[in-house]
Formats: structure tokens, C-alpha cells, sequence
């Protein structure tokens, strides 16, 4: 029996999710509704007519592990290879990330020798702290925060600083509240597995992809690629999905189309939209943020709703930069600030360092991008809803003058707020997703949980959710067949 399915939401995970539907022959509708003009969620890139490319949201991602393959087998299956901008483990801003505490810019280290020695925050050398490591009892909690078993592992000194800002630079969230399992699952497994962080990663390894490798995949592993970026910037990818999806008979793609409510029967879903239209679908995939699916939910799954509506988000104020000339004071991919040094400044990044194709063209210049807010949004900045521009844009300029010593006013500036742009996984996220995805079964629910508010927040996790929805519920629809 063939299906109509409708996915809720058209960021890259519901885009993802109707481009592997649309490779299915036993659905024979897909519908996307998404709320907003225009395609992409988080991903959003302004191009300038001077060749100038600025990201506000993703701005480059990782191909490493089974996740990272699948989203390079996917722009190789759209026609993305030519427009691949790649950067290797050699490279500068692969190699130098610094760290800015008490008013200077630290290397973190990248080299045995930076490890072997003591340097800079640090009190002594890092490799003390991972040799103790294999030493630790494993930990008898079900979950534990990042920062309490970093802290635990590894020591206070690594926790605080270390791990306290790297949750900052991929979550914008605080390490004592962020959970260890659903956060870093590796680091988790490595434990309960074999005692060990570094016992784990030393012997454990990563699990193979799924699906083989494309050529472009193949391309990265040889060349050792960090990360990458496209040509015209990461809305590329989100355009060339929507131009694939546009191109499939059997799949409708709709903007502008916010849904008001979710009811549902015996015979399917009713999907009501703000403009009194009414669509039926078998089945519904929502790679909407937890918290506005809950609102659309029925009365009578009041549970499910209450679940998802406690998993927060927070929001991030983006301000890009550019400056004339080359004004960086030191070359690399950027630098995050600690907490305890300034709660609301998350970090820096030098964007022309590992993409200088996206600089414009002719005489050379600088952009980097200050992101601050984050979990401290409200305590530092105010309301993202009331947050004047201007506030924004003077907080970055004087970031930019203090810690990297530029005096000189930037030739183009734009600040944007992100509001609720990263989910964030608190203590015990693992366990409310058990009992979500258990009463969605206990329910036979025709329902398909998508998306960074789930199971990862990366482009990659976000994609291959996408994937794994689809192919979940195309598995089922084929075995009743």
C-alpha cells in the first residue's frame, strides 16, 4: 500500500528526509511544509555582488565518522563535488585554535610536544592528566554532566577550561548542565565499554559508515580533509536539495505554509495549516524544533507534548565582520573564551583563514564572525526578541579591539540573532528520548521524531536523522506490503 507522508519543517533534516523519501517507490506522495519564505533553518549565507560570502549560521563541516561520509555521499549524489572547498588536518586553521583568557591569546596544543610540556593556561603538562586517565574508576551513574566527568576524568584545570569552552563553541551551552551521554556519546561508550576515555579511542575506534564511500568521500580520506565549506557558502546545500525535490514528481514542497495543528485518527493524520487549509497524511515526520511540535500536537497526546516541550533551546547573536587588509595578529581557525573569563562572549572565528575563496575579490581583507549569548543570552545581552542591533555590533567591535589588538573600524558588519537555534541536552535528554519514542510506539503513532532537537545538533546528525527517518518508515511501509 502506498503513502502520502508529511514532513514538517524544510531545514536541511526535513529537506534531508523528503530527498531520501523521494528514493522510495512505496510512497507515493511526500509533502514539506515549511513555516518560512525560504529553505534551509540554521543554514543561511549572505552573498555579497563583490563575490563576499558570509555565513550566519553552519559554517563549515566535519567529514569525519559514518555521519560525516553519508552527507559527502549526498552532495555527490547533487552535483556539489566542483563546488567543494576543502581544508586538510595541515592546514593552518586546522592546526591553531587558541583559547583568550586573562587579556591573551593562547595556542591550544596541536603537537606532541605542546602536550609533553607545560604551556600556557595550563599549570602542567596535559599529557600528566590523560596518562592518569586510564587510572580512573568508571563512573556508576546512568548520566552524568560534561563538565562533571571531564572534571572527574581528566582533572579540574581541563574541565574548566578546555572542556568548558568546546561546549561553548559546538552548543553555545554550559558544560555543567549539558549531559555527557547524549552531548558525547563516544566519550560515554569509551567509559562504560572500557574504563577508559583513552583506552576507548585508542582500541574502540569509530563504527563504520553505512553505504559505501562515493569517490568525494574516498577524496577526503586521502586528503586528510578537517573540514569543508562550498564555493557560494553552505546555503548551496540546502538550495541543491529543494532544486532536486522540485525536480521529483511525487514529492510537493510548500514555503510559507505554517501548520496551526496536528489531530489524528484511525485513518491518518488531519495537518491543519494558519491559512485554514487542511492536508491528510499516513504518516507525519517532524524535523520541527521539539518545542513547536509539542504546541501543534493534539490534546490527547498531552505526555508526548510535555516531554518534548522540556527540551530547551538557547539562542545565539552572530555578528559577521570585515575588515580591510589583513588584520589578523595570529593565523589560525579562531579562538573560544572560558566562561569564568566572560560568561556572554563565546568566541571568534577567523573565517578568511581556512575559506579565504569566500573573502571578495581584489584588495585582500579580513571577515571573522563573534558569536556570544548562548546559554548566558538572557543574563548578558537581555530578551533575544529585544536585543537592539547596534548593542550587538558594539559588544563584537570592542571583543575584536581588546582581544585581537584591531584598531580599525570594519568596512561591513551584520548581526543577527538566532533565536532557539541549539537544542540543548541536559541531564537525562537520553532517557526522555526513550520514553518519547515509547509512547510513540505504545500509540502506533504514525509519527517520526527528526532533527537537532533529538540526536545531535552538527549539520551531519541533523542530515542523517533526515536519512534515518526516512528509511525507518520506508522499511516499515515495504514489510507490511
Amino acid at each position: 500500500m502506498q503513502k502520502c507522508v508529511a514532513v514538517l519543517g524544510g531545514g536541511v533534516g526535513g529537506l534531508s528526509a523528503c530527498y531520501y523519501l523521494s528514493k522510495s517507490s512505496h510512497v507515493s506522495k511526500v509533502v514539506l511544509l515549511e513555516a518560512t519564505g525560504r529553505f534551509g533553518g540554521w543554514i543561511n549565507t549572505t552573498r555579497r555582488e563583490d563575490g563576499a560570502v558570509f555565513e550566519h549560521g553552519p559554517r563549515g563541516v566535519r567529514p569525519a565518522g559514518a555521519v560525516g561520509i553519508n552527507t559527502l555521499n549526498m552532495l555527490s549524489d547533487l552535483g556539489l563535488e566542483r563546488e567543494i572547498l576543502p581544508v586538510p588536518h595541515d592546514h593552518m586553521a586546522s592546526k591553531n585554535r587558541f583559547l583568550y583568557m586573562k587579556g591573551e591569546l593562547h595556542k591550544l596544543p596541536s603537537s606532541l610536544s605542546g602536550v609533553v610540556r607545560t604551556v600556557p593556561p595550563f599549570s602542567s603538562p596535559i599529557i600528566l592528566s590523560v596518562i592518569k586517565e586510564v587510572l580512573v574508576r568508571k563512573g556508576k551513574q546512568e548520566d552524568e554532566s560534561v563538565h562533571s566527568f571531564m572534571s572527574r576524568r581528566f582533572g579540574s584545570e581541563l574541565a574548566d577550561i578546555v572542556i568548558d569552552c568546546l561546549c561553548r563553541g559546538v552548543f553555545a551551552g554550559d558544560s555543567r548542565q549539558l549531559s555527557v551521554r547524549s552531548c558525547f556519546p563516544p566519550l560515554h561508550r569509551a567509559e562504560q565499554d572500557w574504563g577508559s576515555v583513552l583506552l576507548g579511542m585508542l582500541i574502540g575506534g569509530e563504527k563504520a559508515g553505512t553505504g559505501g564511500r562515493s569517490a568525494l568521500a574516498q577524496r577526503a580520506k586521502a586528503e586528510s580533509w578537517a573540514q569543508w565549506s562550498l564555493t557560494d557558502g553552505m546555503q548551496s546545500l540546502p538550495d541543491a536539495l529543494q532544486e532536486a525535490l522540485r525536480r521529483h514528481e511525487r514529492v510537493e514542497i510548500r514555503l510559507n505554509a505554517p501548520v496551526r495543528s496536528l489531530s489524528y485518527s484511525a485513518g491518518g493524520w488531519e495537518i491543519k495549516q494558519e491559512d485554514g487549509a487542511t492536508l491528510k497524511a499516513d504518516h507525519v515526520i517532524s524535523a520541527l524544533p521539539a518545542s513547536v511540535l509539542a504546541s501543534l500536537l493534539p490534546p490527547a497526546a498531552r505526555s508526548l507534548s510535555h516531554q518534548l516541550s522540556e527540551i530547551n533551546t538557547v539562542s545565539v547573536g552572530v555578528v559577521n565582520l570585515e575588515y580591510e587588509g589583513s588584520v589578523l595578529p595570529v593565523t589560525g581557525f579562531g579562538h573560544l573564551i572560558p566562561s569564568s573569563e566572560d560568561k556572554g562572549l563565546l568566541g571568534v572565528v577567523y573565517d578568511s583563514v581556512p575559506f579565504p575563496q569566500h573573502n571578495r575579490k581584489g584588495e585582500p581583507t579580513t571577515r571573522m564572525t563573534v558569536m556570544m549569548g548562548g546559554a548566558w543570552f538572557e543574563e548578558t545581552l537581555g530578551r533575544p526578541g529585544e536585543v537592539k542591533v547596534q548593542v550587538l555590533l558594539d559588544q563584537a567591535g570592542q571583543a575584536v579591539r581588546s582581544q585581537l589588538n584591531i584598531t580599525s573600524s570594519p568596512v561591513w558588519s551584520k548581526a543577527t540573532v538566532l533565536k532557539n537555534c541549539i537544542p540543548q541536552y541536559h541531564l537525562g535528554h537520553w532517557k526522555r528520548l526513550e520514553t518519547m519514542r515509547q509512547y510513540i510506539s505504545d500509540h502506533a503513532l504514525p509519527l517520526t521524531l527528526a532533527g537537532a532537537s533529538f540526536d545531535g545538533v552538527s549539520v551531519n546528525d541533523v542530515i542523517f536523522s533526515g536519512r534515518t527517518a526516512a528509511e525507518g518508515l520506508v522499511g516499515k511501509i515495504s514489510s507490511e506490503v
